[in-house]
């Protein structure tokens, strides 16, 4: 009598196909219904892929998302580019990262120009003067979240908070350039692995949980499905794909050049942007700081309070947070009037594009290219230490810009006298009830949000604030 089929063999007679056309239509969905930030967009796709649809198995979801956790850029994006990719080889990945950001750039255009028609409005800046403390309460939040992941007990890795500490005093009161913290950190990650390897060891990550026997229904790209062809490291494609990568960044970069020059505004929004889209270690809450640094100090594209206002929107909309960098882009134009006083909106228009185009670049470019190499090397010491350093700086990081934040609410607009006649203590009690709601109940941010606005609408209104 022979021996019944195997599961695994039963799981990939069973297992269906998907349509490259299936396949855009759920992207595009996401690309509408991806709120939440990473943490919210990562669990739509895994009740989706994982559990819903059965596209991918938990293992292959886990192992995927802690490859795109490794790399530079919003997580939740390169995840579904490596999805797309490994489904549907280099067209499913680029409709899986395109259609999860274009839904949020015409979204954040259309209330970019909003914001800077109506801006003055008296319930316009109620509703603005609610969502600040919010902000803050949401960074403060983030520091916590990632922090409580990233830093283990003090006793256990006390280099890792040393990182933390010494990169918060470098951004907050040394005014250090954030690529060299993270220059510092990698250093200081890379020395760590051959002298003190247990303190840089990750920890469980993503998949810490994960039951390894755990029996699953059939999946198209279940646990033991071969990694197919093109997702295989082959030196000859890693070139080809680098030469494209460089080709789509040279020509829209040389055009603008051509156009405008060097120190036009569009140019150097390209520059400026490739380079954050480099240090995005961490999430968008890592790299704000270094895009306050040039949006704001260096290059006046827009204030602070209006990045504040532009990181609320980022909240409100679909897509991944970092996409705030189009709000900056867009206002930066706006200001800067870069196709001219008649042409504002287009003008701001095509600088959020361009903004997008040089920031989600990169990001394809790491998985299409990278994508195999990277996780061949991953779980070694030497190649995760560095890594794990620059989070540890991140959390630092996000600290400082929790601290900006704080302080930019903490005063009055244009308010003189004694410290205690600026400060604005509503502002101040708001940002402790949305930081407790976020923190202690689990209120999600959307909600957050919402309450905030709401409330300072009132306080404007009431003459309170």
């Amino acid at each position: 009598m022979s021996a019944p089929p195997s599961s695994s063999a039963a799981s990939q007679r069973a297992a269906p196909t998907v349509s490259f056309l299936e396949a855009f239509k759920f992207w595009l969905k996401l690309g509408f219904i991806s709120f939440g930030g990473p943490a919210g967009q990562i669990a739509i796709m895994h009740r989706e892929l994982v559990e819903q649809k059965r596209w991918i198995s938990e293992k292959r979801f886990l192992h995927a998302l802690n490859y795109c956790m490794l790399l530079p850029g919003p997580e939740a994006q390169q995840l579904a580019t490596y999805i797309g990719w490994l489904m549907h080889r280099t067209w499913g990945g680029i409709v899986a990262g395109v259609l999860f950001v274009l839904p949020s750039l015409f979204i954040l255009i259309g209330l970019s120009w909003v914001y800077v028609a109506f801006s003055d409005v008296a319930w316009v800046a109620g509703l603005l003067y609610g969502i600040k403390p919010a902000v803050a309460a949401i960074v403060l939040h983030a520091v916590y979240r990632i922090g409580s992941k990233t830093l283990k007990k003090p006793s256990t890795a006390p280099l890792l908070w040393a990182i933390a500490a010494i990169s918060f005093i470098a951004i907050a009161f040394l005014n250090i350039p954030f690529p060299w913290v993270v220059l510092g950190a990698a250093v200081t990650g890379w020395l760590g692995s051959r002298f003190a390897p247990a303190q840089f060891a990750a920890g469980g990550g993503h998949g810490a949980t994960q039951k390894e026997d755990a029996p699953h229904l059939p999946c198209i790209i279940d646990d033991d499905t071969p990694t197919p062809e093109h997702a295989r490291f082959r030196k000859s494609r890693l070139a080809s794909v680098l030469v494209v990568g460089a080709v789509l960044w040279l020509l829209p970069m040389t055009a603008l050049m051509l156009w405008q020059g060097w120190d036009a505004t569009l140019t150097q929004m390209g520059w400026f942007f490739t380079k954050a889209a480099l240090l995005t270690f961490g999430g968008a809450y890592a790299v704000l700081p270094y895009v306050y640094q040039g949006a704001v100090e260096q290059f006046a594209w827009l204030t602070g309070p209006q990045m504040m206002d532009g990181l609320a929107l980022g909240e409100t909309t679909p897509g991944p947070l970092i996409m705030v960098v189009a709000f900056v882009g867009f206002l930066g134009g706006w200001a800067q009037q870069v196709l001219g006083p008649d042409t504002l909106f287009l003008g701001a228009a095509l600088a959020a594009t361009v903004v997008t185009w040089f920031t989600f670049l990169p990001s394809f470019l790491f998985i299409l290219a990278g994508g195999p190499l990277v996780e061949s090397t991953h779980g070694k010491l030497h190649f995760t230490a560095p890594l794990t350093a620059i989070t540890a700086a991140v959390v630092g990081v996000i600290a400082s810009l929790a601290l900006f934040f704080i302080v930019h609410i903490a005063l009055k607009t244009g308010a003189t006298g004694t410290l205690l006649s600026q400060l604005d203590l509503a502002a101040l009690a708001l940002t402790a009830l949305a930081a407790l709601a976020l923190m202690r109940y689990k209120v999600g941010v959307m909600p957050v949000i919402a309450g905030c606005a709401l409330v300072g609408l009132a306080l404007r209104l009431l003459g309170w604030a």
